[in-house]
């Protein structure tokens, strides 16, 4: 099981093995910590997006490209439901989190670092999106080492250390 940590920052330059994108279906870039991690990142990823995901990728469902220019070696895409859009199944939410850790065992990743996934534009419930993440990451069967989340601001910070 990893071990959960959390810090205040900026995901793109987590000095990690994997960062998690919180992506959309199409896997063509986008806002939020999607469109910081194409920018971050470079053209690299979006023409490894293309050639994995030429029809994008699932809700719940997660894969993986190249980190282009940020420190991590590998970005996993995940696609977190859309809460605002009617998505309000959590093992969606789940899924993200437990595909992201099986993608990042798959390429031998010890150390990852996950936004909240979908507590931003997806509008997921906050606190529930910050209990969904800790128990996830918590409970899983994974040989990764660390899983850090990267909480963009103060208030997920102390939710998450609440957890914690």
């Amino acid at each position: 099981m990893p071990e959960v940590t959390v810090v205040l920052g900026d995901i793109t330059t987590q000095e990690v093995d994997a960062v998690v994108n919180a992506a959309n279906s199409r896997m063509r870039g986008g806002g939020g910590v999607d469109g910081a991690i194409h920018r971050a990142g470079g053209d690299e990823i979006l023409t490894d997006c293309i050639a994995r995901f030429p029809h994008g990728l699932a809700t719940g469902n997660a894969g993986w490209t190249t980190a282009g220019r940020m420190p991590s070696r590998w970005v996993i895409h995940t696609v977190g439901p859309n809460y605002r859009a009617g998505q309000t199944d959590r093992s969606l939410l789940v899924s993200c989190y437990r595909r992201s850790l099986e993608v990042a065992d798959d390429l031998g990743a010890s150390t990852v670092a996950f936004p909240l996934i979908s507590a931003g534009i997806y509008g997921w419930p906050h606190d529930d999106a910050v209990l969904a993440a800790v128990k996830t990451l918590r409970a899983a069967e994974s040989d990764i080492r660390e899983a850090r989340i990267v909480a963009f601001n103060s208030a997920t910070l102390a939710g998450v250390q609440t957890l914690l």
